[in-house]
Formats: structure tokens, sequence, C-alpha cells
């Protein structure tokens, strides 16, 4: 939109008419305070603005608008049909102006200064977007090395204790203690694997190198065998399957790659839910030659505004990024997973309510398109 300033109504109606008909959207304003005004309110495209005007003339707005930094891009033209001296001429163009035509004037010519003026600034818009895009990923980048940095130091770390102090238990022939600080390392050293296999795939999925085995599989025994490797690693919490006779069910896709998805949700609603002692696994067969899959915790649930970044790369909370461990990919790559199997994912929650997380793949997908 354009934005013309004058303080005879009848030039704000001749020139918004010229204008119009050539396929510019056009507000006019009848004074300075009433343009400053107007460019809090909306955006502009450019300003026409007439120099000669009662009270704040066209240089005292073009400093005020040059000077706030919501609008000191806007380009600038002045008419003017009294001052047209080379004085008043570079006053135009000190004040913040980019173009000072004299009345009267070509309307070809303004309209062809406005539509180059309208272009460049709209380049210029879209190079500071870009410019401000790529501060904030690279903002995101030092963000990251330094969460990876830390999440990957500090299991590293207590496999280095533990296997020192297992050492010491055995030359001391405490053979329980040894195999419990064993133990204790074992766990470390599976989180340190988890975050170096996210880190792998992540760097894969970008690059489009994340590699997929299609093929059917029963379905009942990939539940069975996901639900209990995570039983494995938390022997503690209760993991319930409610789910229809799967027996005969088969399903097209990469096996191990669901597996990862269905393992990343067990995982969260484990660690989300240090205080319960269940997680249910709900599985239904939809009436749309679907499966999905439910995982429901008892956690501390999930705002509405946070739900619909949860899937992205990187993503954590920021009230629970100090209590909980994580790169923020995991749900990243499960997103990743689903929709390469041409299946949808979601959450549902609330805060202190518990979640759900979900994912739905079509039992016959379409082969040609899986890739």
């Amino acid at each position: 939109m354009i934005l013309i300033v004058d303080d005879k109504q009848e030039n704000l109606i001749a020139l918004g008419k010229t204008l119009e008909s050539r396929g510019f959207q056009i507000d006019t304003a009848l004074s300075g305070d009433e343009a400053l005004k107007k460019l809090l309110r909306h955006d502009y495209e450019l300003i026409i603005l007439d120099v000669q005007m009662p009270g704040m003339d066209g240089f005292e707005v073009a400093e005020a608008v040059t000077g706030y930094s919501r609008t000191s891009d806007i380009p600038i033209i002045f008419l003017s049909a009294v001052n047209v001296s080379k004085e008043f001429i570079a006053r135009g163009y000190a004040s913040g102006g980019r173009d000072y035509l004299v009345k009267p004037f070509d309307t070809d010519i303004l309209v062809l200064k406005i539509k180059t003026f309208v272009k460049l600034n709209n380049i210029q818009r879209s190079l500071q977007m870009e410019i401000e895009q790529r501060r904030i990923a690279e903002n995101k980048k030092d963000e990251f090395i330094s969460i990876a940095s830390h999440e990957l130091n500090t299991p590293l770390t207590s496999v280095k204790g533990y296997i020192q102090l297992a050492g010491n238990a055995l030359d001391k022939k405490q053979f329980e203690q040894t195999k419990i600080f064993l133990d204790r390392s074992q766990i470390q050293v599976n989180k340190l694997n988890r975050l170096i296999t996210d880190l792998l795939d992540t760097t894969k999925i970008q690059s489009g190198k994340l590699k997929f085995n299609y093929q059917y599989f029963n379905f009942d025994t990939f539940l069975s065998n996901a639900v209990d490797n995570v039983r494995y690693s938390f022997p503690e919490k209760n993991i319930h399957i409610k789910a229809p006779d799967l027996s005969s069910i088969r399903v097209m896709g990469d096996e191990s790659r669901l597996e990862q998805v269905l393992q990343n949700y067990l995982s969260n609603a484990i660690k989300y839910a240090p205080d319960g002692n269940e997680v249910v696994v709900e599985v239904l067969l939809l009436p749309t030659d679907q499966i999905q899959v439910n995982v429901i915790d008892q956690g501390i649930g999930i705002s509405t505004d946070r739900q619909r970044r949860l899937f992205e790369k990187f993503y954590r909370v920021e009230e629970n990024s100090n209590r909980f461990q994580g790169l923020g990919m995991g749900l990243y790559i499960c997103a990743e997973i689903v929709k390469r199997h041409q299946g949808t994912y979601g959450v549902e929650s609330e805060p202190h309510k518990g979640s759900t997380f979900y994912f739905r793949i079509p039992l016959n997908p379409d082969i040609s398109e899986l890739n």
C-alpha cells in the first residue's frame, strides 16, 4: 500500500485516482501528524510526501519516519510545486527522501519510479528477512553445539566414574558392587549411544541419506519387541499394551525405523513422568485401513502453544531443559520416519494431566511413493 500525504484534499483525490487506475492500493493523510499515526498502525511500501504543509512540513515528517526503526526503510518520494531550488532538493534527500519531483510532473515517470522503489524495497526486505533467518539459525546452531557438548559429556563422565569404581571394587573382591557399577556404566553407554545415533540420523535426514528398508512385517511381533526392549531398560516401570488381536496384521514399512519411533515415544513417556509408574501403549485398527499407536503417560503434560513445536528440530521446552536431558532431536527424527511411511503424527496433552503421543501409518501404503 502507498501512503500519499498532502494538505490539499483535491491533490489527494487526483493523485490517488491516478495511481489506483494503475493498479496501486492507496491510503491518504491530510497532515504530517495524521501520516505518522497511520504509519504506526499500518505497513506501507512507499510514501509520496508533499513538502509544503502547515504545521509539520514534509521534511520534518520524513525525518520522523526515517528516525523510527519500524519505518526507516520505507522509500519516500517528495512532491513540491514551491520549493524547487537546489537547497530544498538537497534538504529533501538529507531528510531521508529517495527522490524529489517538481510539480507539474509526468505521471508515467512517477509510476515508473514508484514501481522501481517498491521493487527495491521488497528486495531489501527479503534480504533482511534472510539475514535474520540466518542469524537465528546460527544462534540455534551455537546453542545446539553447547547443549550437545554437555549432553554427550554427562554420560561419558559417568561411565568413566563407574568404571573406576568397578575397578576399585574388583580389587577388593567386592563382586556384587562391581556388577552394580558395571550395570550403571552400561546404562550410561546406552544413553551415549542414543545421543550419537540421533546426531547421525539428523545429519542423514538433512542430507537426504537416511536409508529405509521397506518390507512386510508382523505388527504383533514388532510391538512386543519394541516394548520389551524398553522394559529391559526401565524394569521399574509398568508398560501395558492395550490392543486387539494383531497376530494376522502385517504392515509394509521399515520395522527397525518404526521401532525407533515407538521406543522414543516410550522413553519420553517415562522420562517426563518421573513420578508416574504406568505407561499405556494403545493400538487401534482404523476403518481407513490404517493402524494407530498411542503412547499414554502420566507425565507433566504440555501446553497447547508448545505442542506445535515439539516435532521441530532441536526444540526443547525451556522450563524442562535443565530438568531433563536430551538434544531435542528425537521427536524430529520420529516425525521424519513417520512421514516417510506416508503417515501422520501428533500429541494430545494438558499441563499436569499427562500426554498421548501417537503415530498413524497405512497398512498398505503406495509402494511407488515410498523412498
